[in-house]
């Protein structure tokens, strides 16, 4: 089966943030988020899916087990499974990035309560 979808037809969690799912299985998740200035995703892992970011635009800050990463428009960020990584937009402009979690598991999200020292 193929399907055409265009992001503008479908709606952010938060309302203008947070993320958008374009796809959803059988074999991947693919989306793209936004963070406004300031705006965090709580710390979170994988079990089985590992995750992969692109850069769009803005700047992304990214903890990935307590290691922090200062990423850019045009980067990609790999996390495997089992890695905890936190998500922070400290700019002063939108973060916007792709998404793309495979191989896909319906329910594979795993909260951490996860405070960063700033």
């Amino acid at each position: 089966m193929m399907s055409v979808v265009n992001e503008k037809d479908l709606e952010y969690r938060f309302g203008d943030s947070g993320p958008k799912y374009l796809l959803r299985g059988p074999r991947m998740n693919f989306g793209i988020v936004v963070l406004k200035p300031g705006q965090d995703f709580p710390a979170h892992y994988h079990n089985i899916m590992e995750e992969n970011f692109f850069i769009i635009e803005g700047e992304l800050e990214i903890h990935i087990d307590n290691e922090i990463f200062h990423c850019k428009k045009g980067d990609l960020i790999h996390v495997e499974p089992k890695k905890v990584h936190y998500l922070v937009n400290r700019g002063n402009v939108d973060l916007k990035a792709n998404f793309m979690l495979s191989p896909y598991q319906e329910k594979d999200k795993v909260d951490v309560d996860y405070k960063p020292s700033v």
